[in-house]
């Protein structure tokens, strides 16, 4: 008896039978363009060895994006984190009201939130550039390449087969 399943991880998307073929469809997890196309149909491949690459201009302009917003909130963070200190020492020395001191908190408190935040879409952009790559889950023998150079894929929908993948036996 045969089990479909659906294969997502390493920056991956598979979905084949579970059987005597182990047949998996393989897509990458972003969306993009096929750039090159490191395998042809019957070559042997390893585990981890990577089967094509998407042209990665638009996702490494993205994590530089992320990058920079990601230093901006740091700085806007470490300056939030100076201010709440004068802030608390004024107040401690009655130079300053308690509406000083709590604007100062929360100051403080968005910035360390804006910071989260450029840190998460920093992993993001981080983990999408890593994806554009697309690697054999296992070893096994390529089978087929529908994805060629120019081949778009579109990861938010009904992804496009790039590779079939059978497990070596």
């Amino acid at each position: 008896m045969m089990n479909r399943f659906v294969l997502a991880a390493a920056g991956l998307l598979a979905a084949g039978h579970v059987g005597a073929a182990d047949r998996v469809e393989l897509t990458t997890r972003v969306s993009g363009v096929v750039a090159e196309v490191l395998v042809k149909a019957g070559q042997r491949t390893e585990k981890g060895r990577v089967l094509l690459r998407l042209d990665p201009t638009i996702l490494q302009a993205r994590l530089d994006e992320a990058a920079a917003e990601q230093m901006r909130a740091e700085a806007d963070a470490a300056d939030a984190a100076r201010d709440l200190e004068r802030a608390r020492e004024l107040y401690a020395r009655t130079v300053s009201s308690t509406t000083e001191l709590d604007a100062a908190v929360l100051r403080d408190a968005r910035a360390k939130a804006t910071l989260g935040a450029a840190q998460a879409r920093h992993a993001v952009a981080k983990k999408d550039l890593a994806d554009a790559e697309l690697k054999a889950p296992f070893a096994g023998v390529v089978q087929a390449v529908p994805g060629q150079p120019g081949t778009v894929v579109s990861a938010d929908c009904q992804p496009k087969t790039l590779v079939i993948l059978a497990g070596d036996r």
